[in-house]
């Protein structure tokens, strides 16, 4: 069973997109990315609040998303989070392992 987690990092003066460029430019967003069972990491930017950043997270299963929260790593997200003074919001998800229905693949171009 996958996992997706939605999370809304939100700063000011920019410090959401700070973190996450820091994130991305150390290379702690590409160690995560190898980490066994991460499905997927990415930051998105919405276009219409510049003082918030969204990562979508997922993970194979709950050990895979285990694991990570025990790694080292998370300590250094959690400075980072710190550096910058961000609150969050999370969404988290399981992912229909059935996939995309038929009745709604009509509306989808690939």
């Amino acid at each position: 069973m996958a996992i997706a987690i939605n999370i809304y990092y939100y700063g000011k003066n920019g410090s959401a997109r700070k973190f996450a460029e820091e994130m991305t430019n150390s290379g702690i967003v590409e160690e995560i990315r190898a980490e066994k069972g991460n499905i997927k990491y990415e930051y998105f930017l919405p276009m219409n609040d510049t003082e918030t950043v969204l990562l979508i997270d997922c993970w194979q299963d709950q050990e895979a998303l285990d694991q990570h929260h025990a790694s080292t790593m998370m300590n250094r997200i959690l400075e980072l989070r710190l550096k910058y003074g961000l609150s969050m919001k999370v969404e988290r998800y399981v992912i229909d392992e059935k996939g995309i229905p038929e009745t709604d693949r009509k509306f989808i171009k690939e």
